[in-house]
Formats: structure tokens, C-alpha cells, sequence
């Protein structure tokens, strides 16, 4: 929908009747990263905008340089925060198109770190791959690992690179016992709670259409899992966003 639509408002509304007031609207193209930027300018204090080519997309593109151009273009807008999502898809990527991703993911790097903004990482089935290129490139400051999905080992690694940490609904399967695991070791000041929209609804409502007004449910289980109240943990994932995002205002 454009920025400007009812169902927009209606979504954020409906998160924020819950407490979560505040949104990055990811990238994944670079038609859909100019549209996260109108979404940015359209709802000042309430979102900003990450700007990337997904790495699924970049291989496959049909001018990539022209749109690499586009994002970097997109990254010198004061609404947008982050470089991502790119990096490392070795699941829906075949080998032959993994060098291609490789590339896209230095190029989104090096814009990340020339426009001093946080780098949000897609990582699938890719981890060391990821984790080795990131040592190669040199990782911008705030570097951020979405959805993490990794187990406790890589959390530890991630952490002595000061990397963030960012759950998303998976952390609230049953079957998913290692990230509850990296989710307890995690420092909180390294941590952050996602969506991942559309997709990835945490319980109860797993299968269900993912939105911010679910975070709440990621929430309660990190917290449970950290035997920490929710509301404190609430408090320090806000104060980590800003810490890296900036004021929303």
C-alpha cells in the first residue's frame, strides 16, 4: 500500500496500542527501499527506513550496479538509519550465484560504513561465511544480525565483535531450544526484538500474519527466558534502538 494509506496508520496504530511505538521499515530492492524511505518522511517519529537489496534479489537482478546506485543514493536520506537487509542466503541461493551475492554484500558494507549507518544482516544457512566476510571488509559500528538464527557458539562470537543480536518470533518455538539459549547469554545492550514481517509470527499465533503488534509475545519469552520482568526488558530494547537508530523524531 502507499505510505500514505489507511492500513499503514491502522498497523501502526495497532502496535503501538500494545507498546511498541516506534518501527524500522527493512529493504529488500531497491523499489521497495524508496518506498520504506516515503514511509519514513510520511511517519516522522514513529519510523525510519533500512535501504538494501535483499541477498535473494541481488544475484538475480537485472542491472544490479544501477541499483546498488540506488541505495547508496537512498542512504544520504536523514530518515534512513541502516544499510539492510543484505549479506549471506546460501539456502534459496545456488552456488553459482553465491559470488554475485558476495559482492552485493561488500558493496552494502562499504555503503554502511561511508554513510556511518548500521548494516542489518540477512544470514541463512551462510553463518561462517558471513561471520568471515565481515572480518575481511571490516563490519561498520553498529552491525546487526536480523532474525538471528544462529546457536549459542555463534551468539558467543557475535558478541566479543560487539555484534547485536536481533529475535525475531522463532525464538518462541518449541523447537527451537538454541535460540532461547543464545537469546539468555546474549548481553541485553547487544539486544534487539523484531518481526520480520510477514512472516514468523511468534506464539501463540504461529502460521498467522506477522505484524508489529506482536512483538510483545517475542517479548514475554526472552524475558522469561532472562527471568527478567518484560517492562525492563521492554525499556532497554527501546533505549538499544535509539542507541543505534538515533531518535525517531
Amino acid at each position: 500500500s502507499e505510505p500514505d494509506s489507511p492500513l499503514l496508520k491502522e498497523t501502526l496504530d495497532e502496535a503501538a496500542s500494545v507498546g511498541v511505538d516506534r518501527v524500522v521499515q527493512v529493504g529488500y530492492s531497491a523499489e521497495q527501499s524508496i518506498w520504506s524511505v516515503k514511509c519514513a518522511e510520511a511517519f516522522v517519529g514513529r519510523v525510519l527506513a533500512a535501504v538494501a537489496l535483499h541477498p535473494n534479489e541481488a544475484p538475480v537482478v537485472d542491472e544490479l550496479e544501477k541499483d546498488l546506485q540506488v541505495i547508496q543514493e537512498l542512504a544520504k536520506n536523514p530518515r534512513v538509519r541502516a544499510i539492510g537487509e543484505t549479506g549471506l542466503d546460501f539456502f534459496r541461493t545456488p552456488p553459482e550465484l553465491q559470488e554475485k551475492q558476495k559482492y552485493s554484500f561488500r558493496r552494502h558494507i562499504k555503503i554502511a560504513k561511508e554513510n556511518n549507518k548500521a548494516l542489518v544482516i540477512h544470514d541463512r544457512d551462510a553463518h561462517r561465511a558471513v561471520l568471515d566476510l565481515l572480518l575481511e571488509e571490516g563490519a561498520p559500528e553498529k552491525t546487526i544480525f536480523h532474525c538471528f538464527s544462529g546457536d549459542l557458539e555463534m551468539a558467543k562470537e557475535c558478541v566479543s565483535n560487539g555484534y547485536f543480536l536481533s529475535f525475531a518470533g522463532t525464538v518462541t518455538f518449541k523447537n527451537a531450544p538454541e535460540l532461547r539459549q543464545a537469546a539468555e547469554f546474549t548481553p541485553i545492550e547487544l539486544m534487539l526484538v523484531e518481526t520480520d514481517s510477514p512472516f514468523l509470527c511468534p506464539m501463540p499465533n504461529r502460521g498467522a500474519l506477522n505484524t508489529p503488534a506482536q512483538i510483545p509475545h517475542t517479548l514475554r519469552v526472552i524475558a522469561d527466558v532472562r527471568g527478567i520482568s518484560a517492562d525492563y526488558l521492554a525499556a532497554a530494547i527501546s533505549e538499544n534502538s535509539e542507541r543505534i537508530f538515533g531518535s525517531f523524531k
